[in-house]
């Protein structure tokens, strides 16, 4: 295979995995322009994950490019208790109460998007896809309310992906989400020193 078959082929895949790694770096560091680039980058997933036969996750990037929308406003002008005007929206845990409605919330759109998978559609991989999908439904809400559980969602999720991208012959994007597990964990930590750092009196 020469550069421009390579290309022709592998362009799409690349570009997103930039951008994703942007995203990724943007989330990191909890900065706002995250949500600028989830809009972008879902809306050519799209494409890449239809042509390579993943529905569940092409419907998904449709709704990761209404939710960065979502997120960008919530996160702009949004309020959290005890946040002040003029704060930019702390980080804080997931509220216990939240626990036993995500988690019905979790199961209904994992079964859902499992029975459109199979029943409208001609993917080989229904079960780990919806996981994914649903899973994802949760990660990317409690990121717009900037809970700090919502990195070990993303761990389960960017794991289960690169595992799934690698059998669907999309390497270079099963190597950002590979990329993304162990940044997961970072951001974890990161997030958890700004948290602390947060309730120390200016």
């Amino acid at each position: 295979m020469d550069f421009n078959q390579f290309m022709s082929q592998y362009w799409l895949d690349i570009v997103t995995t930039v951008l994703g790694l942007i995203y990724i770096w943007l989330e990191y560091k909890a900065s706002i322009a995250l949500w600028i680039v989830g809009i972008v980058m879902p809306a050519l997933d799209v494409w890449l994950y239809w042509t390579h036969g993943l529905y569940g996750d092409a419907g998904m990037a449709v709704y990761y490019t209404v939710a960065a929308i979502y997120g960008y406003a919530v996160w702009k002008f949004g309020r959290k208790k005890g946040q002040k005007e003029g704060e930019d929206m702390p980080i804080t845990h997931f509220r216990r109460s939240l626990i036993l409605p995500v988690t019905l919330f979790f199961f209904a759109a994992w079964a859902l998007t499992w029975w459109v998978l199979v029943t409208y559609t001609n993917s080989t991989v229904p079960v780990t896809d919806a996981f994914t999908n649903a899973l994802s439904f949760v990660g990317l809400w409690a990121l717009s309310r900037k809970y700090i559980e919502q990195w070990l969602f993303w761990i389960a999720v960017d794991a289960v992906c690169a595992y799934l991208y690698i059998g669907k012959g999309i390497p270079f994007k099963a190597s950002l989400y590979a990329l993304y597990v162990i940044i997961a964990v970072m951001g974890y930590f990161k997030w958890k020193r700004m948290m602390q750092q947060q309730s120390q009196p200016a």
